[in-house]
């Protein structure tokens, strides 16, 4: 582990006029590194060397085909250094070891699958009858501002980067200050597949300074970011100076809708995925459970099974996939958790299992279970954003989706039963940009995903996200 970590700005390692940050183990709460900050003067480099890069159409006048291809040698990069990458995500952000390898593989993934779309970005010929010709194109933007979160700081990199670059743009990026180090692999993998310096550029700043900066930047064309509501409304307006566009994925409240008929043993899975994987730092975690009443007290014993089976400690010991889990980000975030878990417990929730921090130096929350939570209580309508199921119920169909949709957010849903009608229906009904049935997290990064209400607009992952990293082009012709 490298005592110092730089930023990477036109095809060069550099210090950030911004000093020095610390970058905390939270699996231990000691000092891991430390890494260069950013001020707005590096941003303003930043910025300014994708502009060369865009405005020289190096990127633009490649055969897509071959841009393409090294947009997935990128992936293979990541690969190839996967050991490494994973040691240092895991002990940057707190996830398990084998946790961390797969954000890697999945990274490198988003590489692959982009690099084969970068050829099939086409326009159309339009009928205007006899005398003309007419046909559109789909062009970059040019320089693609990316905010990156901390709860999947390389795959949520590469899910963005990847999309970019295979339509063409060059990107500025700000890695999250609280687990900014993998972001580096993204630059070296960059460096490696032969982009031109200027093409990647990295840094780790605050937010209120250095991505501020980044969102109010002449030089940016377009803006992509993950986070919470009260950042990306602030981005938003930012961006609206400039009239520049953005993807916004924000948070979410997101719930599964467990039918009378569901299967509860098979639905344990879905629980440990849903809410304990990565501590429960997922924005489409299954935060909230509602089950059918007459089915309520077995899937809470479930639950409560699910959430004591699994050992919590660093991440780093937790190599071997299973019931284990690691840290959170960070103390302040496992603080924030544990005050909203005392709080529900207060508005007359009851605490069926965890609830309270280990008694060892890290960020560690035991996973949680609550029962009894109603949708006026501030645990079913404020993102935890931790290892903590709410779990609700309902007498009808009606009254489920109800409880689903009653908070602002609408990022994704669950509905599990054995009726596909009744799983078409209440899906329809549901108000998520993504609806799980009988599996949560199906789908891939070939699915869109993204939300409804105040959980964001524009859509990452698929096909569908290329559209967000270019606009359309007419050209008419008369002809002679």
């Amino acid at each position: 582990m490298r005592e110092f970590w730089q930023n990477y700005i036109d095809g060069a390692w550099c210090d950030g006029g911004a000093g020095r940050i610390d970058v905390i183990d939270p699996g231990n709460g000691t000092i891991l590194a430390v890494h260069a900050l950013a001020d707005t003067a590096d941003v303003d480099r930043a910025v300014r060397a994708a502009e060369r890069v865009h405005a020289s159409r190096v990127l633009v006048d490649m055969r897509p085909m071959e841009r393409g291809r090294m947009v997935q040698e990128m992936g293979r990069w990541l690969l190839a250094h996967l050991d490494e990458i994973a040691e240092v995500l895991t002990r940057e952000q707190g996830k398990p070891l084998w946790e961390a390898e797969i954000e890697v593989k999945g990274a490198a993934l988003y590489f692959e699958y982009y690099g084969n779309q970068a050829s099939t970005v086409e326009g159309k010929s339009i009928p205007l009858g006899a005398g003309y010709f007419d046909w559109t194109v789909n062009e970059p933007f040019g320089v693609s501002a990316q905010i990156i979160p901390w709860n999947y700081p390389l795959e949520m990199t590469a899910r963005g980067v990847a999309a970019a670059l295979a339509t063409g743009n060059a990107c500025a990026i700000k890695s999250p200050e609280l687990a900014p180090l993998t972001n580096g692999y993204i630059a070296k993998a960059a460096e490696a597949a032969g982009f031109p310096a200027g093409t990647v550029n990295m840094l780790c700043g605050l937010g209120q300074d250095a991505g501020a900066a980044m969102v109010s930047h002449p030089g940016v064309r377009q803006i992509v970011f993950t986070g919470s509501v009260r950042t990306g409304i602030a981005i938003a307006t930012a961006a609206a100076q400039n009239v520049v566009p953005c993807v916004l994925e924000l948070g979410g409240k997101s719930a599964a809708i467990v039918h009378d008929d569901a299967d509860l043993e098979a639905f344990e899975n879905d629980i440990r995925w849903g809410i304990y994987f990565n501590a429960g730092q997922v924005c489409s975690a299954m935060s909230r459970v509602i089950v059918h009443e007459s089915r309520r007290d077995e899937l809470v014993e479930r639950a409560k099974n699910v959430a004591q089976s699994l050992s919590v400690g660093p991440g780093i010991e937790r190599t071997e996939a299973g019931a284990n889990m690691g840290a959170m980000v960070s103390e302040a975030q496992r603080d924030r958790a544990a005050g909203m878990v005392q709080e529900a417990e207060a508005q007359g929730a009851r605490v069926v299992s965890g609830g309270r921090k280990l008694n060892r130096p890290g960020a560690f929350l035991e996973p949680t279970v609550l029962d009894g939570v109603t949708s006026d209580m501030t645990i079913a309508q404020e993102e935890v954003f931790g290892p903590v199921l709410s779990v609700m119920s309902f007498r009808d169909d009606a009254e489920a989706i109800e409880i689903a949709n009653s908070t602002e957010y609408g990022l994704v849903g669950g509905v599990f039963t054995r009726d596909l009608n009744r799983a078409t229906r209440v899906a329809q009904r549901m108000r998520a940009g993504q609806v799980f049935v009988n599996e949560w997290y199906a789908g891939g990064i070939e699915t869109p995903f993204g939300g409804f209400g105040k959980s964001g607009y524009g859509r990452e992952k698929g096909r569908e996200a290329l559209w967000n990293y270019v606009q359309t082009k007419n050209i008419a012709v008369k002809l002679g």
